[in-house]
């Protein structure tokens, strides 16, 4: 089986309060290295063995242990969308029982009922607490629910014991990792999932059109990251400079009809659309054959009518898929977000204001709302689009498989 490579992949290392939080620093050490993003998350007790500058230091980002630190978003659950994978490295008895029973005191706690990826826990502990009938009735109660347990090694304990409890070495856990994230692979597994991305083109004349700033970086990065998943993917993009996503079948199209038919094509044969192209709301009426001369004219007047409406066209498709858009806006974004998302039938939509730095058209980064259509509304902090990707693919995860279970 072909190893999983872990450049790029949003890792959560959860250390807790035992003598074997020493070993976690080698383990953010080595996935850093290996190219991942790492993001730390403390309890109080762990900072009293080994402080968050250390893992501040050793991940290159700030460590996540307050509950009630001042911030400006919920911290729990950007963590929770931010994440591929978590692996609780030590997990101790303690946390265990929190992680069985739904507890939520501080903040990780909170944010481990707020993860949908899979989790790595990695008990270490004497071996009479571990052998203990609540540790491993908890620890039963996990590996039903799916949590992926590593089994601690035997060896001299820090009590001066000798038996199983130990941390297992990194390389084991960083495995771990690997094989959870293998699993996640298959999420999507033999889902057909249909993508439109980039801007459209509205010819006026044969050298002149109509156009926005869109890159199209959103919607192939959700392509790679579905086809990462398992999906089926087809990319229907307008014109856009990025390289074609591996594995994904791209449709190129120029303007906002060839759009609408290229995804009419495929009416009746996908589970999720997602609408994240920009296209134009308006075109002339008439494109001129030949290239309209300037000559003495002070003024040009062009007569524009409307587009097709792609994502209310797919609504009305039997069988439905669930349908995810986005709402690229400069002002009252959420109100006008929440007002799309009704009127054209979708189940989710993805708000943005594009007039904010760092988010919008033509960077790597996006600052969004996702909003769906049974009233949740979260808002995530400024990420990479790939990591925003990652996020609207989960949520709309969770709304199919709700959808499939009613």
């Amino acid at each position: 089986m072909p190893a999983i490579e872990l450049s790029g992949r949003r890792i959560i290392v959860a250390v807790t309060g035992g003598i074997a939080a020493y070993k976690a620093c080698e383990l953010v050490s080595t996935l850093v290295k290996s190219g991942a993003q790492v993001r730390v998350v403390m309890t109080e007790s762990a900072r009293r063995f080994v402080s968050e500058m250390t893992f501040a230091t050793l991940s290159g980002h700030e460590v996540a242990w307050d509950m009630w630190a001042p911030r400006t978003n919920v911290e729990h659950i950007s963590l929770a969308e931010f994440a591929e994978v978590c692996v609780i490295a030590p997990a101790t008895a303690n946390v265990i029982a929190k992680c069985a029973h739904g507890i939520a005191d501080d903040l990780l706690s909170t944010c481990l009922l707020a993860l949908t990826c899979p989790v790595v826990i990695a008990p270490a502990m004497n071996t009479r607490m571990l052998c203990s009938a609540p540790v491993q009735a908890n620890l039963a109660t996990l590996r039903e629910r799916g949590v992926h347990v590593v089994e601690p090694e035997e060896g001299r304990l820090a009590c001066g014991e000798t038996g199983a409890g130990r941390l297992p070495a990194t390389e084991v856990l960083v495995e771990a990792v690997r094989d959870a994230l293998r699993s996640r692979r298959g999420a999507m597994s033999g889902m057909r999932i249909l993508i439109t991305a980039g801007p459209t083109r509205e010819a006026i004349d044969p050298v002149r059109f109509l156009s926005n700033p869109s890159s199209g970086r959103m919607g192939y990065e959700l392509a790679a990251e579905a086809q990462r998943r398992g999906a089926d993917v087809t990319l229907v993009s307008g014109p856009t400079s990025l390289p074609r996503p591996e594995g994904v079948a791209v449709v190129a199209v120029q303007s906002a009809e060839q759009m609408h038919e290229a995804v009419q094509e495929r009416a009746g044969v996908v589970d999720l659309f997602i609408g994240a192209a920009a296209v134009a709301d308006w075109r002339p009426a008439e494109a001129a054959t030949e290239k309209m001369k300037k000559g003495d004219r002070e003024e040009m007047t062009l007569r524009m009518v409307r587009t097709p409406d792609i994502i209310a066209s797919v609504a009305q498709w039997q069988p439905r898929p669930t349908i995810v858009g986005f709402a690229a806006e400069t002002n009252e974004t959420i109100a006008h977000a929440r007002e799309k998302l009704q009127r054209k039938g979708m189940d989710m939509i993805v708000a943005n204001d594009v007039s904010e730095p760092g988010a919008g058209f033509e960077v790597e980064t996006n600052r969004v709302t996702l909003i769906d259509v049974i009233g949740r509304e979260t808002d995530l902090p400024l990420m990479s689009k790939a990591e925003v990707a990652a996020a609207i693919l989960d949520r709309a995860g969770a709304l199919i498989a709700s959808r499939e279970s009613q």
